[in-house]
């Protein structure tokens, strides 16, 4: 077993033709032919996970966001940033990052997000499309907070933030993480509410004044979830390979 044997399959779940022309994913660092017994899957590659890796026996780290994203020209300790990088090349954990293209593809964040969520006969929001970024469905009419409060119930959200556009909530698009630039995509499609994260303050505003009931209920805990099923899909696949879930939850703490 092999890194470049995971990344093979995982390809086959969320292919790399899905990612957004920004985005930065597959092996993004340590070597394809090293040999892998242990996995473990978490949203962000940070120091923490490194570490719990190499407690795990570990040697690769599958994660959801990209360990290299902004460009960097350099990976030396002079930038803490970069020196993550220097982290996980020195324990020898290679890192593979699944991102906008599991976002997008069939079973990947999104799927998972309305499943979670109870939507039923749900569907890539562009019409026509098997695959795309947000997913709509259906759910039983609820009144908005009693269905907020669902939400952060079923994603653990230590809190959310939500608008209410005056209607009750029947119609249901999803976008996990950042997807609030495209509340009018779901307004469009004839959403009567959106669920995602990283909402600004004036688009919660502009949400009410076009009836569309916005939820906020972070950026972690709307993509989190399909660690869960990242980590399922790997020990069917492998039952030789120990895969691992991190127990770490994201970097943002609440009072």
């Amino acid at each position: 077993m092999t890194v470049q044997t995971i990344l093979d399959y995982l390809w086959t779940l969320a292919p790399e033709r899905f990612r957004m022309d920004w985005d930065n994913v597959g092996l993004l660092l340590g070597r394809k032919n090293a040999p892998v017994g242990g996995v473990l899957v978490a949203l962000d590659a940070t120091a923490a996970v490194a570490a719990e890796a190499e407690r795990l026996g570990c040697q690769l780290v599958l994660t959801h966001h990209p360990v290299i994203f902004r460009g960097d020209k350099h990976i030396t300790d002079a930038d803490p940033l970069t020196e993550l990088h220097l982290i996980y090349l020195e324990k020898g954990i290679a890192v593979i990052s699944m991102h906008t293209n599991l976002d997008c593809a069939p079973g990947g964040v999104n799927d998972v997000l309305a499943e979670r969520l109870g939507l039923h006969n749900f569907s890539v929001l562009e019409d026509g499309e098997t695959a795309g970024l947000l997913r709509m469905g259906e759910v039983p009419e609820t009144e908005l907070p009693a269905f907020a409060a669902f939400v952060k119930e079923r994603l653990d959200c230590p809190g959310l933030r939500f608008v209410d556009g005056g209607k009750p909530v029947r119609k249901v698009a999803v976008g996990g993480g950042g997807c609030g630039e495209f509340a009018s995509r779901a307004l469009a499609a004839g959403c009567d509410t959106f669920v995602t994260a990283d909402i600004k303050y004036h688009d919660f505003c502009d949400a009410a004044t076009l009836g569309l009931n916005l939820i906020d209920a972070g950026h972690f805990e709307t993509e989190d979830p399909v660690c869960d099923t990242l980590a399922a899909k790997l020990r069917e696949a492998f039952p030789e390979l120990r895969v691992h879930r991190s127990a770490h939850r994201g970097c943002i703490q609440f009072l």
